[in-house]
């Protein structure tokens, strides 16, 4: 392997979430910590097989999470973060002399754009080491950046062992470093083989000793300061969790407003990150859009629509609707009250109505379920009118079966469509009707039993009846 890579510490449990997770599975706006994490990373043009997971609490179930690719060491002992790293010295050794981006698994805010920035200053000043530093309000709990006389970088002191002068600096150390390689593993090796590195507050090796070490050699060593106080931010508890995704919920909704999307009011719209949405799109009130969601231009969802990894097309309309993996033409009408299941493809043009639910099938342009209907299973032609109250019967108990509607066809009110069916095309169905066997092109099926009146039958069979 070559070229720069990341290693990422993710092996901390995160008592305080009381999950039974990883702490950096833990999600904003429904995306794991750890995922914003490597999208930041990939962002500096990595792919995944550079980036190294440091796992530790929970091994298997991380593993079982992280982008294929993405290589992983294990921490058995939580000796702190330089010793973390010290985990990946096989990884950093097949990387040469190239640059190293260390981040924590809980730091989402930590964005591409900064990283990249960094890298470029560190790339320029020819750095061992690069200190990614940000400004906050409160600094408690941070390791704190330190500088002499001349306003220049002296060290990074942690809270544990700072005076009390040290604790008011405000610029302070967000976790997030480039290393050149090679300097980092010497820097590692000088750690370990040095009692007095663990003779801090908590035992521990600190991969801030790593920036002391450097600069004891000589090395260059700067900070780049990222103007954005959120990159410090991570997550200890479910509280700090919730401020992260309102945080995280209001940036999004910032970006798309900037972009040309209008979003009236946000009460309660929560868009995952990797949402795209075109220009001149509507998203009302109450709607939620995850996963890898794509809205198309002119589209209009909401309210209260719940959207997970769809493509909905320019000048659509959703209306109070639930979908999972599902495409949407354009200038199509869905809801309000309907359910779109994965696998559903959805033509143009086309009307999916209130209490209609798709799952599995595709529909064609043109076609109208408009209400009360169930469609699993079945290729639906262009042009197609579905009455109210129809099912398709896919389902025998043990096997499932297509039902397949021609185009142009009439499926009248409360027809069951015992699959497997076909429907030919300009057939027509009658109302009520169980259909079992073909309807061949241009053909009226009536699968319904003749009507039979009982004169006075309520008089003899209800005693209830005066």
């Amino acid at each position: 392997m070559t070229g720069n890579c990341a290693v990422i510490l993710a092996a901390g449990e995160g008592t305080r979430m009381k999950s039974k997770k990883p702490k950096v599975l833990a999600e904003v706006l429904f995306k794991p910590m750890i995922d914003w994490v490597i999208d930041s990373a990939k962002a500096c043009g990595m792919e995944e097989e550079n980036i190294c997971v440091v796992t530790g609490h929970g091994r298997e179930q991380l593993e079982a999470a992280l982008p294929q690719g993405v290589q992983t060491v294990v921490q058995t002992e939580r000796l702190g973060t330089g010793h973390a790293v010290m985990q990946a010295r096989d990884f950093l050794r097949a990387h040469g002399s190239a640059n190293v981006l260390i981040l924590g698994g809980d730091a989402p805010f930590m964005d591409g754009e900064t990283v990249s920035m960094a890298l470029q200053y560190h790339t320029r000043a020819n750095s061992a080491a690069t200190v990614i530093s940000a400004d906050v309000t409160d600094p408690t709990g941070y390791g704190r950046i330190v500088r002499d006389g001349n306003g220049d970088f002296s060290g990074i002191t942690e809270e544990k062992d700072a005076t009390e002068a040290q604790k008011a600096i405000r610029e302070v150390n967000s976790g997030a470093y480039w290393f050149n390689i090679q300097a980092l593993l010497v820097a590692l090796e000088k750690m370990e083989t040095n009692a007095k590195y663990r003779l801090n507050a908590a035992k521990e090796y600190y991969l801030t000793d790593a920036i002391e070490i450097l600069r004891s050699m000589g090395q260059r060593v700067t900070t780049f300061n990222s103007r954005s106080e959120d990159v410090v931010l991570g997550a200890n508890d479910r509280d700090q969790l919730a401020h992260l995704n309102e945080i995280a919920r209001q940036k999004v909704i910032r970006r798309h407003r900037l972009a040309g999307v209008s979003i009236p009011f946000d009460t309660g719209v929560i868009i995952a990150p990797d949402v795209r949405i075109g220009r001149d799109a509507e998203i009302l009130q109450g709607t939620i859009l995850k996963g890898k969601t794509e809205i198309g231009e002119d589209a209009v969802v909401g309210p209260n629509s719940v959207l997970e990894n769809c493509v909905i097309g320019a000048g659509a309309t959703v209306t109070q609707t639930y979908g999972t993996d599902v495409r949407v033409g354009e200038k199509t009408q869905v809801g309000p009250f309907a359910r779109l299941r994965p696998g559903t493809q959805i033509g143009a043009d086309v009307r999916v109505g209130n209490f209609v639910e798709v799952k599995n099938s595709t529909v064609g342009d043109g076609t109208k379920i408009s209400h009360l209907s169930y469609i699993g299973d079945t290729d639906v032609g262009r042009n197609v009118n579905v009455g109210s109250g129809c099912a398709t019967v896919n389902f025998t108990g043990k096997e499932k079966f297509r039902t397949t509607i021609g185009d142009h066809a009439f499926i009248g009110c409360d027809t069951s469509l015992v699959a497997p069916v076909r429907v030919g095309d300009r057939a027509y169905t009658g109302a009520g009707s169980t259909i079992t066997e073909d309807v061949p092109d241009d053909a009226l099926a009536l699968g319904r039993a003749r009507q039979v009146i009982k004169k006075d039958w309520v008089k003899v069979k209800n005693p209830y009846r005066k």
